[in-house]
């Protein structure tokens, strides 16, 4: 066999594998949809078993999920966290990541030490913290008390080291022959520059506010007060649940995020090859 014709054999191989990988990752959300249309006895029915819905598609299961959970609000308390979380972390990363990756101060590495160290411990501990400061302000059932957590963010620190890291030494160098101060070479300089580190920020603190489930159910009791992703979890009952709207839940759920997903794509593999990282 000549090397043409291993080549060919190794890329075939290599694409089965993945179309292999995509139709596993696939099927969850394939057979989320396909529920979310069935009635509650055709989605536990075992024998005969559906498929498809045998007598159409029920969209009512989205009609009682919107009304009873009034997710027009819960919308609107998703969109609001989103926004101020994406907001701070994107502000205070890109003023501390600029400090860490050009600026030199004392005690440097060992800041950036503890930094690290945030990010490699569980978020869980620091829950019961964030909830008493939280208490103590008064913000329960608020939109600042969903945001709290996201005020800063380690990771959006680091990916933004790296960001201003990647860029040469000579413009911000320039700038200062040319009279600028740290505030203007940052401000005029080097934050236009890191312009694709902050929108590949913005996307992760995005999503990471998005499918964050345990903090809201903490500080919102009430389910007017709350996030898509907490009200997704009070859908499930304690002594049986109605999967089909369930479903018609979730689906609703994740259209805005892959809507998202769909027009920032080149960002969101941007942003993993500049951090290193993953979701």
């Amino acid at each position: 066999m000549g090397y043409e014709a291993k080549k060919r054999t190794t890329a075939l191989v290599i694409h089965l594998i993945l179309i292999a990988g995509s139709i596993v990752m696939l099927l969850p959300f394939i057979w989320m949809v396909l529920t979310a249309f069935k009635t509650k006895s055709q989605a536990v029915s075992v024998s005969p078993f559906y498929i498809f819905p045998p007598d159409g598609w029920h969209l009512e299961n989205f009609s009682i999920v919107w009304e009873s959970y009034n997710f027009a609000k819960l919308y609107l308390n998703t969109i609001l966290m989103i926004f101020f979380r994406v907001v701070c972390a994107v502000m205070t990363a890109t003023m501390a990541g600029y400090a860490f990756g050009r600026l030199r101060f004392p005690f440097k590495r060992l800041l950036f030490a503890v930094l690290l160290m945030q990010m490699m411990v569980p978020g869980q501990i620091f829950i019961i913290p964030q909830y008493l400061m939280v208490t103590k302000l008064g913000a329960l059932n608020t939109i600042f008390g969903l945001v709290f957590p996201g005020l800063v963010t380690a990771f959006g620190t680091y990916l933004m080291k790296q960001g201003y890291q990647s860029l040469p030494k000579d413009l911000e160098e320039a700038a200062e022959i040319d009279g600028c101060n740290i505030g203007q070479r940052f401000l005029l300089v080097m934050m236009p520059l890191a312009k694709s580190s902050m929108v590949s920020l913005g996307i992760f603190t995005a999503l990471f506010a998005y499918k964050d489930m345990m903090w809201p159910m903490i500080v919102s009791n009430q389910l007017d007060k709350t996030t898509l992703a907490a009200a997704l979890a009070r859908l499930q009952g304690q002594f049986g649940s109605n999967y089909p709207q369930i479903m018609a839940g979730a689906l609703m759920a994740i259209i805005p995020m892959l809507i998202l997903y769909l027009v920032f794509q080149k960002q969101f593999v941007q942003g993993i090859a500049t951090s290193g990282g993953k979701l």
